[in-house]
């Protein structure tokens, strides 16, 4: 799970990292199927992320869809708990 702030919303979204054939890493989300990016590295894949969703949240209000409410995350009712994937160096 990645935490994502866009806006005064802040979202918690699954993410696939799927490792390309010819390098770097497409980004999909089981619960935003409309989202989808990628990067030549893992963190810019995750970088992309943002951007990717501000775009579906876009698409959604143009369309007059509401996002899941479970994706919603409130930043001041209590502790955000999120996986991230960090590389260790």
């Amino acid at each position: 799970m990645l935490a994502v702030g866009t806006m005064s919303e802040f979202y918690k979204i699954p993410l696939v990292l799927t490792p390309q054939p010819e390098g770097g890493y497409t980004v999909t989300s089981p619960d935003l199927p409309e989202m989808c990016t990628e990067g030549d590295t893992v963190d810019e894949a995750l970088e992309n992320v943002r951007d990717a969703l501000k775009a579906v949240v876009e698409t959604y209000e143009d369309l007059g869809r509401q996002l899941p409410a479970s994706l919603r995350q409130d930043p001041h009712d209590a502790a955000i708990r999120f996986d991230y994937l960090i590389a260790a160096a």
